[in-house]
């Protein structure tokens, strides 16, 4: 079964996958999606319940596919095409930052996220993925300072992600220089599957 979903955001190609999975008992599906964001939602859906899933880019699009029932035991397949049994590092934390500042003063608050996020780099005490929401997307944006500090601490293997709505709300959807666009799916299954959710802000 094919599935186009160019030009569909999320969660819509997840809801799409889903549906049509469940009218399987076994086989597979393929779903071409066209953002990184729809990428990463279709594989974290295909490990948590248990389904096999491959991704391979095609030109400015990705083509996964999902298989339930059986699943191919490669590990990572020819051409560069990786598998969700691939294993992941452990869900501890969920940080979710949903401010540019710490606190209520601008100016201290500026000292202090900044601070908080050399702290962890310098003690590599980081948590699995940083979801930034609100005004908390312009730390992956604009703010120069933080976000050669967040690319660092993104080679430690951390996940940053930022709200899509949130990059549209502020006019910042060309300016994310760090991780990726992300959606609320991010804290909703976060606050399930991790062991722990921080908010900032």
């Amino acid at each position: 079964m094919f599935i186009d979903a160019r030009g569909i955001g999320c969660p819509k190609p997840v809801i799409m996958a889903e549906e049509a999975l469940s009218q399987i008992a076994e086989g597979a599906i393929e779903i071409l999606v066209d953002n990184e964001a729809s990428v990463g939602n279709l594989t974290r859906f295909a490990t948590k319940n248990g389904f096999h899933s491959e991704t391979s880019k095609e030109n400015s699009c990705w083509r996964l596919k999902i298989v339930k029932g059986y699943a191919c035991k490669t590990g990572v397949l020819e051409s560069g095409v990786q598998s969700s049994e691939t294993k992941e590092k452990i869900k501890d934390i969920l940080l979710i930052v949903g401010t540019d500042i710490m606190g209520k003063e601008e100016e201290l608050g500026k000292i202090l996220i900044k601070a908080f996020f050399e702290t962890m780099k310098v003690t590599k005490e980081v948590p699995h993925t940083i979801f930034f929401l609100n005004a908390g997307v312009k730390l992956t944006t604009i703010n120069e300072d933080i976000i050669a500090i967040l690319k660092d601490i993104e080679t430690m293997g951390v996940e940053i992600f930022s709200c899509g709505t949130c990059l549209k709300h502020f006019n910042f959807e060309s300016e994310l220089k760090v991780g990726y666009r992300g959606t609320t799916n991010h804290i909703v299954e976060g606050i399930k599957d991790f062991k722990k959710t921080v908010w900032i802000g």
